[in-house]
């Protein structure tokens, strides 16, 4: 019995399987903007405790890459701290650019930002290690606390790492969501990164796709009464699909007037009811005084459709 369940979910998640393949759909998880909204209001806060200078976050831009050209971005100018998430069944990892670590250096120093920072093609010194590890476990559990409110969430350090060699969580074609955080403080900037690779978001994809966040907005009874009214009564064109056959431009070429194309269809085949090229119910096909007439046996399983069209072709 639990191999027949295990069959049937697998064949259930196909169609979400053929679409991963193709990556990370950002906009099928709404939450997870809010979350990094929340996570960074955290970090903000957390760090107050630290230097008196107020530290700005701001999400730059999140977006869907393969987890190897994100490391090889990160080679020689990123600190990365490794975290298992076991409840996600995967690691993640958290990244601070050079930029990053001086500024909050020179604020955790009591510097006034009016001096530039020096770029310099060196590894972090130790301070700089011990500062990074400080601010990677605030982060951390800025970032647990935020994923708490929607799924289940522990994150343990693990490691930091300079060299990108020893950072692969995942393998290098796996894909990842990479998201790129600004911080402002003193008058100087930096970047700081959160990486979440396909593995972890298949495990809390569910989680993140329902948006409770949003606030209801109050209904106009009669307003809602009148689209009611005139949503049933608009008229909609359908048509009923015997059978579908695939033609070449040299088949349509050589039909002639008069030529008869054989169906393959029977009196017994179902009939697929369309509407703007969608599938909607499978029916049978009969005559009624003196017309053809259909009727819906059932509803089209779109996924079992889906899956029929990868296998037949």
């Amino acid at each position: 019995m639990s191999d027949l369940r295990r069959q049937g979910a697998a064949l259930k998640d196909g169609p979400e399987r053929l679409l991963d393949a193709g990556g990370i759909s950002i906009e099928r998880m709404p939450l997870l903007h809010v979350i990094f909204d929340r996570m960074l209001t955290q970090c903000s806060e957390s760090l107050r405790t630290l230097c008196s200078s107020p530290a700005i976050f701001s999400v730059i831009s999140t977006q869907t890459e393969r987890m190897g050209d994100i490391l090889s971005k990160f080679e020689g100018r990123v600190v990365v701290a490794i975290f298992q998430a076991a409840a996600w069944e995967s690691r993640i990892i958290l990244g601070f650019d050079h930029n990053f670590l001086a500024s909050m250096v020179e604020a955790l120093f009591g510097g006034d930002g009016t001096e530039a920072i020096v770029e310099e093609d060196r590894p972090p010194s130790n301070i700089e290690m011990r500062i990074a590890q400080t601010i990677f476990d605030r982060v951390a559990k800025s970032m647990q606390a935020s994923f708490e409110a929607v799924v289940e969430t522990t994150l343990k350090f693990e490691t930091i790492e300079t060299r990108m060699d020893f950072a692969v969580i995942v393998p290098r074609t796996t894909f990842a969501i990479i998201t790129t955080v600004k911080l402002q403080i003193l008058d100087h900037a930096g970047e700081m990164y959160l990486v979440l690779p396909q593995p972890a978001l298949n495990t809390i994809r569910q989680g993140l796709a329902n948006d409770t966040t949003k606030e209801a907005v109050a209904r106009d009874p009669r307003w809602v009464r009148q689209m009611q009214n005139e949503v049933t009564r608009s008229e909609v064109k359908v048509r009923g699909v015997i059978e579908e056959r695939q033609f070449t431009l040299a088949d349509i070429a050589e039909l002639k007037v008069g030529q008869t194309l054989q169906l393959q269809a029977t009196t017994r085949s179902r009939v697929k009811l369309e509407c703007n090229s969608q599938a909607l119910f499978w029916c049978q096909l009969g005559q009624a005084e003196g017309h053809y007439m259909l009727r819906v046996d059932e509803a089209v399983d779109r996924d079992q459709e889906f899956m029929d069209d990868i296998l037949s072709n």
